[in-house]
C-alpha cells in the first residue's frame, strides 16, 4: 500500500510539474511562440494548450478532485503526448520524442496506481 501511494505521488509529481513548466513556458517563451509557428499551428492554440495543461496538472496534483475528474485529465495528456510525437515526427524534428514517450510512460504509471490506490481505500 504505502509503495503504491509513493509510486503514485512519484509518478503524478513528474507529470505535473513537467506540464506546469511547460504551461508557463507556454506563455512567456519567444522560443515556443516561434516553435508553434514553425509547426503551423495558431497562436490561439499554444494559449489554449498552456490553458489545459495548467488546469490538468492542477486537477491531477490535488488530492480533493474525483477520480472521474483526473481520468479526463490523464486522457487529455495522453491525447497531447500522442499528437506531439505525432507532430514532431511529420515535421521532421523527432529529436524531442524520447522525452515525450517517458512522460507518456509516467502518465500511464499514474494512472495505474491512483486506481490501485484508490481501490485498496475502498
Amino acid at each position: 500500500m504505502k509503495k503504491d501511494k509513493i509510486i503514485y505521488w512519484a509518478t503524478t509529481g513528474i507529470i505535473s510539474a513537467m506540464m506546469l513548466m511547460s504551461a508557463f513556458m507556454y506563455f512567456t517563451d519567444p522560443k515556443v511562440v516561434e516553435g508553434f509557428k514553425f509547426m503551423g499551428f495558431p497562436d490561439y492554440f499554444r494559449i489554449e494548450l498552456g490553458t489545459a495543461k495548467l488546469i490538468g496538472a492542477l486537477v491531477l496534483i490535488i488530492p480533493q478532485i474525483p477520480t472521474r475528474i483526473k481520468e479526463w485529465a490523464y486522457a487529455g495528456f495522453g491525447i497531447n503526448f500522442i499528437s506531439a510525437i505525432i507532430t514532431h515526427f511529420a515535421i521532421n524534428d523527432a529529436k524531442n520524442t524520447p522525452m515525450i514517450f517517458v512522460l507518456l510512460i509516467l502518465l500511464v504509471v499514474s494512472n495505474i496506481y491512483l486506481h490501485k490506490t484508490k481501490s485498496a481505500v475502498a
